[in-house]
């Protein structure tokens, strides 16, 4: 008796498509996803298709269901046209009010095969207001997963209380490719610290301006900056960090391929992440040997052990301030936790065992033999 052929994916990123020429942790996680996916069977990006609205437009919402239309139409020609192709699993990663998966479910109804949602998040307040008809999109997307993978515990919660009757739900760690692990000195005098963050209104200019605030109470003590990032908020971000003069260097947006000398010449990663879904800048300088500090929230807690690798703190600016101002005082403790940093990535956070879990999840989703 033969054995069944090999689960042929379809992936799809409906907030950041992998080509997508702006460098972020979505679009970097998506890369990821589809080399881990690669263990399991062959993969191909299903559709670029960027389904995003961030300002709750209806008109944007419209056009995006047209296109979307469209594009399930194309697809299931090009299924119809060329069979090798039709996949035997859809995967799509990154679902939310303001970024629904408008393709996959009606592809994989019509085909008959498993649907899966990897990070989705459940907004229901969203269902009324400016987002309703895309919120309703997201809804029905995440209700009609034959699974729904979470990065976080947070996401967890919410797919549980609201998801249908037997719906299977498991958790995917954050994860990324590890690179070699390199030799690190003692921390500098005065130490190095770094930070690296798209600069963008909201959530993330808080998290600048909290940044900010906390090192204006650490100015007595002796330390440099250097920040890595840009976007459309980088002259607010300017010049919340114009008073501190040489101290601090903004470099501007760098090549993903450029930051590992960034993550090797610091002595701590400094950003807030208010409300982060994760934040990879965390396992990426965890996994150079340098540790990080962050407040402490369902996303960061996600990636960040506090005491193994990294500091997490209360909510304010104070609370961060002391958490720096102990770190910096203490070399050694620094020092040990960039040690520690590695090590728990190493652990819980590699690509290896990700594809590993990945393809134990949908394999047996599938009932098929991974190639």
């Amino acid at each position: 008796m033969s054995a069944p052929p090999a689960t042929r994916i379809a992936f799809y990123a409906p907030l950041k498509p992998v080509d997508h020429p702006i460098p972020s942790g979505d679009r970097q996680m998506a890369r990821l996803i589809l080399r881990a996916l690669e263990a399991t069977g062959p993969v191909e990006v299903a559709s670029s298709l960027r389904v995003y609205d961030g300002s709750g437009d209806a008109a944007v919402q419209a056009h995006l269901q047209a296109a979307a239309g469209a594009e399930r139409e194309r697809l299931l020609s090009l299924y119809a046209a060329e069979p090798a192709r039709r996949p035997s699993l859809w995967l799509s990663y990154h679902v939310y009010y303001k970024a629904p998966d408008l393709i996959g479910p009606v592809i994989a109804s019509t085909l008959g095969i498993p649907y899966v949602v990897v990070e989705a998040t459940r907004a229901r307040k969203r269902l009324t207001g400016p987002w309703s008809a895309f919120a309703a999109a997201a809804e029905t997307a995440i209700e009609a997963a034959d699974l729904v993978l979470c990065v976080s515990a947070r996401d967890r919660q919410a797919v549980e209380a609201y998801g249908p009757p037997g719906q299977r739900v498991a958790m995917l760690p954050p994860f990324l490719d590890l690179p070699p692990s390199v030799e690190r000195t003692g921390p500098a005098s005065p130490p190095r610290l770094l930070t690296v963050a798209m600069m963008r209104p909201g959530d993330k200019l808080a998290s600048y301006r909290l940044l900010a605030e906390s090192l204006d109470l650490l100015a007595a003590r002796p330390w440099t900056l250097d920040i890595v990032g840009d976007g459309p908020a980088a002259a607010e971000v300017s010049a919340l960090f114009a008073p501190f003069g040489p101290r601090v260097r903004l470099l501007g947006a760098c090549a993903p391929t450029d930051l590992a000398a960034h993550y090797r010449a610091a002595d701590l990663l400094v950003w807030p992440g208010l409300n982060e879904a994760f934040g990879m800048v965390y396992l990426e300088a965890q996994a150079h040997g340098l540790p990080v500090a962050a407040i402490d929230n369902a996303g960061t807690g996600t990636v960040i052990r506090d005491g193994v690798g990294g500091r997490l703190t209360g909510p304010t600016p104070h609370d961060f301030t002391a958490a720096l101002a102990g770190l910096l005082a203490d070399p050694s403790a620094l020092r040990s936790l960039g040690q520690s940093a590695r090590a728990y990535v190493e652990t819980h956070h590699g690509l290896p065992a990700a594809a590993e879990r990945l393809r134990h999840l949908l394999t047996g989703l599938t009932g098929r033999v991974p190639a």
